[in-house]
């Protein structure tokens, strides 16, 4: 069998005192699109944060391409092919849309900005319209598809989304998962911490639950998708 790109075993992740993350394993072949599924506040985020070493992980392990990662810096993470897109997007609200994506060339340098940068725009239309247009004066939908093309700058081999249709008009969020498709299709690994489980679900390979910090189910995207805990559970029962 060939080996995880990722794999997290038994991972304990504390705030403090208060464990966020009890005992969680999970594994992502190269290719797929895996999905992590919750509630508000069940520790997707710290997951997907802890996978580059904030928070860093108390006990347990993070496996990345068969190399030990738990303890490695963040700058070593994401210079090895690991790229995030961050909940709440944090763009650089003062530089423009081609300096943000600049900003995601920083782990493997500028050599292919110019290339990369067109295929970006390629990618979302809309950024090529808004190219000089400070970050801050964007939509929030655009915001997003910059915060996704900025981390697509660094070529990873493993893309990390948290939350990209939070607080995103439907119509918005149809965009994004169409173009997170696309993306799926040239191969690229996808790992898709999302509240949106039927969106998330219909796009995934695999996906896990994560209830209070521990994985709860897992399966196929579509075998979820017809869970009945799930759908009552995250699909309002339809």
């Amino acid at each position: 069998m060939t080996q995880p790109i990722l794999e997290l075993k038994e991972l304990d992740v504390f705030y403090g005192p208060i464990q966020a993350l009890k005992g969680v394993s999970l594994q992502i072949n190269e290719g797929e699109t895996v999905s992590l599924i919750g509630s508000n506040g069940a520790g997707k985020s710290t997951l997907l944060m802890s996978i580059f070493g904030q928070p860093r992980a108390a006990g347990g392990q993070i496996l990345y391409q068969g190399v030990d990662i738990t303890h490695k810096s963040s700058h070593y993470i994401a210079s090895n092919g690991i790229a995030q897109s961050p909940e709440g997007r944090r763009v650089f609200p003062d530089m423009t849309v081609e300096e943000n994506l600049l900003m995601g060339t920083i782990p493997i340098g500028d050599k292919y900005a110019k290339e990369d940068m067109q295929r970006m725009f390629e990618l979302f239309p809309r950024l090529e319209e808004r190219r000089n247009q400070r970050a801050m004066t964007m939509s929030g939908g655009e915001q997003q598809m910059l915060a996704i093309a900025r981390a697509l700058m660094s070529r990873p081999k493993l893309l990390l989304l948290d939350e990209p249709s939070l607080g995103l008009a439907p119509i918005v969020v149809k965009q994004i998962f169409a173009t997170l498709r696309e993306l799926a299709k040239t191969g690229m690994t996808i790992f898709l911490v999302e509240q949106n489980a039927n969106h998330a679900l219909k796009l995934s390979d695999r996906a896990y639950v994560m209830v209070n910090g521990e994985i709860r189910l897992s399966g196929t995207g579509q075998e979820l998708l017809v869970n009945e805990e799930v759908r009552n559970a995250y699909l309002g029962g339809h």
